[in-house]
């Protein structure tokens, strides 16, 4: 599958650069990765797992549990006041102190490490001793959208967005959270 221009503006890998790699199916890494994603014992941590679930089961790996930290940080913050979530603006909003270079995949893997030990500490707060258990429930359910994440709303708080606009969106292809917030806040119109 060819590599798009857009994916090679962030990780500065070219088709040229893989066009004689062998294939990732099959080989001893793929095996490596489905024996340890297929136990229960172990879990996933991704930022916006659901991407990286999908990727993986292009390659016929499938996850048994795993944690988003794209969707617990946003689970946490209650009062929408972080504009967005995307694993770099997080770890310079909320001030991560690590020393790595963005969209490689050993940087990349700091920074959503630091991230899940913030996300680890506030979900043993509220969670208490299930603290990975609850992670993967909130990971697997929908998450309310506290600000409207793109368009002419962008930025305002979801219930301040006009209902015809939201009533609009209802009726455009949604991703999950979105759409579970735009149902909610038309059935509370009601």
């Amino acid at each position: 599958m060819p590599i798009s221009i857009d994916a090679m503006t962030v990780h500065h890998i070219t088709n040229e650069m893989v066009q004689d790699k062998r294939s990732f199916h099959g080989s001893d890494e793929w095996q490596q990765l489905q024996n340890l994603i297929k136990t229960d014992d172990n879990v996933m941590v991704a930022h916006n797992a659901a991407f990286d679930i999908d990727m993986l089961k292009k390659e016929r790996i499938e996850p048994k549990n795993a944690v988003c930290t794209y969707k617990l940080a946003r689970h946490f913050e209650k009062d929408g006041v972080i504009p967005r979530y995307s694993l770099q603006y997080l770890r310079y909003y909320l001030k991560l102190n690590v020393d790595a270079t963005a969209h490689t995949a050993l940087g990349d893997i700091l920074v959503l490490e630091a991230l899940f030990n913030r996300i680890h500490t506030k979900a043993f707060e509220e969670f208490g001793d299930d603290v990975v258990a609850r992670m993967i429930e909130v990971s697997n359910s929908p998450v309310l959208y506290r600000r409207m994440p793109f368009g002419k709303h962008i930025g305002l708080k979801m219930e301040e967005v006009p209902v015809d606009y939201l009533q609009w969106l209802a009726g455009t292809d949604l991703e999950e959270d979105l759409r579970y917030t735009v149902e909610r806040l038309l059935k509370s119109e009601m």
